[in-house]
């Protein structure tokens, strides 16, 4: 089962994916992202993906950038662990799974300890929270969450939650991490896991200019603020050691 789950997720995400851009100070006019998407499915990107940061949900989002769609697949990259309980997030990808079959990535990430403290919890150990998480996603609920299947796969830019990813998960998520990070990521993970890696693109035809945005991408990343608009995510395939 988890096999074909992660088949179906390299078919419908295919080799390249849009990030959409994360704003801590405004939030775009639905109108606005509805008219973004399928203005990249238009563009034939297989997969857009979604953040969550303090005050937007992620699902939401990717809710009601399904509808306004018809082939473009969504991932959350991440949703954030710390806002919802595991079986309301594990019901809530389900539903959207069943609604939309075969476009629905769940990411999941332990995040930082600032949205943990948001919602008056401790951030503890990132790898037990993690495994605690997924454990207790799959707990019964009454009614039941459908049973349409999707992948889930964990934000992991460490060889820990990498092999945790391996372990219990159906991928991981490195992000803004050196290439060569990539092949011990499909290591640690094995052939048969789905691997998205973040990659941030300075499209510029000027070498020199293209490496100054890119170091000031990388400093700002560092020093907390929001990503860079051309931030997209990779899936590589199960065959590609990097």
């Amino acid at each position: 089962m988890q096999t074909s789950v992660v088949d179906a997720a390299r078919q419908a995400l295919g080799p390249v994916g849009a990030c959409l851009p994360v704003s801590f100070s405004t939030t775009p006019h639905a109108a606005a992202q509805r008219e973004a998407v399928a203005r990249l499915e238009h563009a034939g990107y297989g997969a857009v993906w979604t953040n969550e940061v303090i005050g937007k949900d992620a699902l939401v989002q990717v809710a009601m950038l399904l509808a306004a769609t018809e082939r473009i697949a969504f991932g959350t990259a991440v949703a954030n662990i710390w806002v919802r309980q595991p079986q309301t997030a594990h019901g809530a990808a389900a539903q959207l799974a069943q609604a939309y079959p075969g476009r629905v990535v769940l990411g999941l990430g332990v995040c930082y300890p600032e949205q943990a403290a948001s919602t008056g919890q401790e951030f503890g150990n990132p790898l037990a929270t993690m495994r605690d998480y997924l454990d207790r996603m799959d707990s019964p609920t009454w009614p039941p969450a459908p049973g349409a299947a999707y992948p889930r796969i964990i934000a992991a830019n460490g060889p820990k939650m990498l092999a945790l990813a391996g372990e219990i998960a159906h991928g991981a998520l490195p992000a803004m991490v050196p290439p060569e990070f990539n092949a011990q990521a499909r290591q640690l993970l094995g052939p048969d896991k789905l691997l998205v890696v973040g990659l941030a693109v300075a499209p510029n035809s000027d070498r020199d200019r293209a490496k100054a945005t890119a170091r000031e991408t990388v400093s700002g990343s560092a020093g907390g603020r929001t990503q860079p608009p051309w931030f997209g995510w990779a899936t590589r395939p199960a065959t590609s050691p990097r």
